[in-house]
């Protein structure tokens, strides 16, 4: 049996979400029909709904549903972009450079297709964002709109809650403060940081927030975007508006319901959870390191702590190696994990996140990202450790490096 080491690109299926899921299924409705069947589903979308706000401090009108974080990222940055152009002619978007792509991929299409303008927070060699940098980067360029001569150029800001490769935290409530003086919407991606730091989406200050289900324990394809209710968005698709005439499609009972269970039960369990996963990580940091392979640390990392990096994430750099050779070779050993984000896996180029953060590219090739999770056991760290000493000597012989 594999030992698995991937649970920032997923996590298993929590058994009462699949109990949760199974049992809803076979019940069947539409949430939007008027018969009995489609009420009872809407019934379970509601307090399934109810839930999912409690847990992470938002009302339950703030809830909104999508089929994952990547619709849930998109809705917020095309669709406030499109509403402060149309309201305000804003056409500057503020991102941090450590973006998932689910972030950077609609910023770059709103580049060539609209025409909007970037300003790009760099982060330090940690990962962190400076407030102080995004009170530079809100210096007021006026809006040409008519009516609106003293808005920012700015449509949003965007900086995620913890990055999905080095697990680095951000000051969201300081940033967030900060773009709330300026009176510019913020969004934050915060699917790594849910189940594993305390999220509370009002205390934040965020005005969007993007969570994903599978990412607590809860199955693939459903997910939220959090919006406080006088964000305007504009609609990515149309066909029935649903979910606040901002997002169309019928909704997922069952998913939905397995959502809300898996989400309960991780931030139920979270700070009990978060210490068992710091010290699971500091055992395996600390062992990667004394097998004396030149391993570095990437990102901020002090034992005991998990503030400033998500307790279940280590990310490795192992030099004279190529990602991917280490990739396939732990595979071969019975070990999965990744490179960083796996929606990147396979495309032979390192990781934006750690060149964003300074690191040269030739020391950034040979990154692995080890994340743990609500399965994650000392077995899974005994497998790695007791693999990575031929991983390496092998992955530097293919790179010419041994």
């Amino acid at each position: 049996m594999s030992a698995y080491l991937d649970h920032a690109a997923t996590t298993p299926l929590r058994a009462s979400a699949r109990a949760a899921w199974v049992e809803q299924s076979q019940r069947g409705g539409n949430p939007s029909s008027l018969h009995t069947s489609g009420r009872a589903a809407r019934a379970v979308v509601e307090e399934s709904r109810e839930e999912i706000a409690g847990a992470l401090g938002a009302r339950p009108s703030e809830v909104v549903f999508t089929s994952g974080g990547t619709e849930a990222d998109n809705l917020a940055i095309k669709g406030t972009y499109a509403a402060r152009l149309a309201s305000v002619g804003a056409r500057r978007l503020v991102v941090g450079g450590t973006e998932h792509h689910a972030v950077l991929d609609p910023v770059e299409h709103l580049v060539q297709s609209q025409g909007a303008d970037v300003t790009w927070l760099e982060p330090d060699r940690c990962g962190h964002i400076s407030v102080d940098d995004l009170k530079s980067a809100l210096v007021a360029t006026l809006a040409p709109a008519v009516g609106a001569t003293d808005a920012l150029d700015v449509a949003i800001i965007s900086v995620m809650w913890a990055n999905n490769e080095v697990g680095t935290v951000q000051p969201v409530a300081d940033l967030a403060a900060v773009a709330r003086e300026a009176g510019v919407p913020f969004h934050t991606d915060a699917v790594q940081a849910v189940g594993q730091l305390p999220v509370d989406f009002a205390a934040s200050g965020a005005d969007l927030m993007t969570v994903s289900a599978h990412k607590v324990g809860g199955p693939v394809g459903v997910g939220a975007l959090l919006a406080r209710r006088d964000a305007r968005l504009v609609p990515l698709a149309h066909g029935g508006g649903q979910e606040r005439q901002v997002r169309s499609g019928t909704l997922d009972a069952a998913g939905i319901r397995a959502f809300a269970v898996a989400l309960t039960e991780a931030v139920a369990e979270r700070d009990v959870e978060a210490k068992r996963l710091t010290a699971l990580r500091d055992h395996l940091i600390g062992r990667a390191l004394a097998l004396d392979l030149g391993i570095s640390v990437s990102g901020c990392w002090t034992a005991g702590e998990a503030t400033d990096r998500l307790p279940g994430n280590a990310h490795l750099l192992v030099p004279g190696c190529e990602g991917d050779s280490l990739l396939y070779l732990l595979d071969a050993a019975g070990v999965e994990c990744s490179t960083g984000s796996a929606c990147q896996a396979g495309v032979p180029q390192p990781s934006h996140v750690l060149l964003a953060m300074g690191y040269p590219e030739a020391e950034a090739r040979g990154a692995l990202r080890l994340s743990l999770g609500h399965t994650s056991t000392d077995a899974d760290v005994d497998a790695f450790i007791a693999a990575l000493p031929r991983v390496v000597e092998r992955a530097r012989r293919a790179s010419g490096a041994a």
